[in-house]
């Protein structure tokens, strides 16, 4: 890796910061109590380009790697947007991916110069209420049926689908029961999220509120084996694609939210006087915000060299798990000193720093729980025997 300065990485966050700087905290405030999602945002990061900065230059994209896609979801949330803002967008920037490195050319360039653009919106649906995070026990179920599957089943907490036009889809070809291996037997579509046999609901949640998560219901959808990604029973392979960088932009939002929160609790240091002097005097206040000054910037380095393996091919689970725990659990313990700092006044919509703390909390669960995440170092790094 090389830590000298990057002219090409600082013209993306100039980029970024320029076009960020026309969506005040006002902007995500109003969005935020109303619960309604930021389409003007939307559109202009469309419009700058860079929903399509991982996506390969012949679909449209601009070629480059997840290390500038985390860059630009990182100076998305630290200039104040933060979730709200980030969510929107990063299922577009990487959520295509298991379509990029597996779907048929005809889909490839049907489907994926439309998410560039942002004229296509796709959500994620793998979770289910009654499989968490143990995706081998999902239930949806695909039943093919001449040139066409017909789709049953629930998926929960998939982000922003009543904005989408499609669902990348994790269904159950063959039951659990007949299969070999546990990953066997479920196949991804790239399936239309049709009102006629899609039901949408939003959950309400604490944060985030800009961007819905929701439960979704599929009522014998059919879709047309030309929207199958691969071959049918390895979808559980190909979604394995999408999760390590997931993990590893997740991490950068983080770091960016944490930031966020962190130069907001410095600016109102500097300036609250009790006392007579100014509470940044007082080493209570200035230590915990230089001690996450220096985790936030451990755990983004950590999201860096999981970005560098991801983009040079090199195997990075460990390290993308590693960089999302760090980045996590650093950006949530900023977002709690900033409200801490701001004392009442930290808990005052006005502040934002209430709705960062919201937002940090998120990232200690989605995408991946933290102690799934030590299970696995435990496990596989230390060598000690499987605990789940």
């Amino acid at each position: 890796m090389d830590f000298s300065a990057n002219t090409d990485h600082e013209a993306i966050s100039d980029t970024v910061r320029a076009l960020m700087r026309t969506f005040p905290d006002s902007y995500w405030l109003e969005k935020d109590q109303n619960h309604e999602y930021p389409t003007e945002f939307f559109d202009a990061f469309a419009a700058a380009g860079l929903l399509g900065i991982a996506i390969p230059e012949e679909y449209g994209g601009s070629g480059l790697g997840i290390a500038e896609a985390g860059r630009v979801l990182h100076d998305v949330c630290q200039s104040g947007a933060g979730l709200n803002g980030a969510s929107a967008v990063h299922l577009s920037m990487f959520g295509i991916n298991p379509v990029v490195k597996h779907g048929s050319d005809a889909m490839r360039k049907k489907y994926i110069p439309k998410v560039v653009s942002g004229e296509l919106n796709i959500c994620f649906g793998v979770t289910e209420p009654d499989a968490g995070t143990d995706t081998t026990r999902i239930t949806t179920k695909a039943v093919r049926d001449g040139d066409s599957y017909v789709i049953n089943g629930r998926k929960t907490w998939l982000t922003k689908a009543g904005q989408c036009q499609k669902v990348l889809l994790l269904t159950r070809t063959t039951p659990l029961e007949d299969c070999k291996k546990r990953t066997d037997g479920m196949t991804l579509f790239l399936a239309d999220l049709d009102p006629g046999a899609v039901t949408i609901n939003p959950i309400p949640k604490l944060g985030r509120n800009a961007v819905a998560s929701n439960d979704v219901y599929f009522d014998n959808l059919e879709v047309s084996v030309e929207d199958r990604v691969g071959e049918e029973g390895r979808g559980f392979h190909y979604l394995l694609d999408g999760l390590n960088p997931e993990r590893i932009l997740v991490a950068f939002e983080a770091v960016g939210v944490g930031r966020a929160a962190l130069g907001r609790a410095v600016a109102y240091a500097d300036d609250r006087k009790v006392f007579g002097r100014s509470i940044g005097m007082n080493q209570g206040i200035q230590l915990p915000l230089a001690d996450s000054h220096a985790r936030l910037a451990a755990a983004e380095l950590m999201a860096q060299k999981a970005a560098w393996l991801y983009d040079n091919g090199i195997a990075c689970g460990t390290e993308a798990n590693t960089a999302k725990f760090l980045a996590g659990e650093a950006g949530f313990q900023a977002a709690d000193r900033a409200v801490q700092t701001h004392g009442g006044f930290g808990y005052a919509a006005e502040f934002v720093v209430e709705r960062m703390f919201r937002e940090a909390r998120l990232m200690r669960i989605a995408p991946i729980s933290e102690n799934l995440i030590l299970a696995q170092i435990a496990e596989h790094v230390l060598g000690l025997p499987r605990s789940y």
